[in-house]
């Protein structure tokens, strides 16, 4: 049986909180809620896939 290498499918995002500007990284399918290390605003939600990201997202890493 020849087994096929599988493509990494998820990624990290770096976003930035709409609250203080702080810019961090994200796993764009996290499990839990990801807050704002500055202000503790809700950055991303999970969904049961992707998380809901509630930042603007400034740049994706593969």
């Amino acid at each position: 049986m020849v087994q096929q290498a599988r493509a990494n499918r998820s990624r990290f995002v770096k976003v930035k909180c709409p609250d203080c500007e702080n810019e961090q990284v994200v796993f764009e399918k996290a499990c839990t809620v990801v807050n704002c290390v500055v202000c503790s605003k809700v950055l991303a939600e999970p969904t049961g896939g992707k998380a809901q990201v509630k930042a603007e997202i400034l740049e994706t890493f593969e």
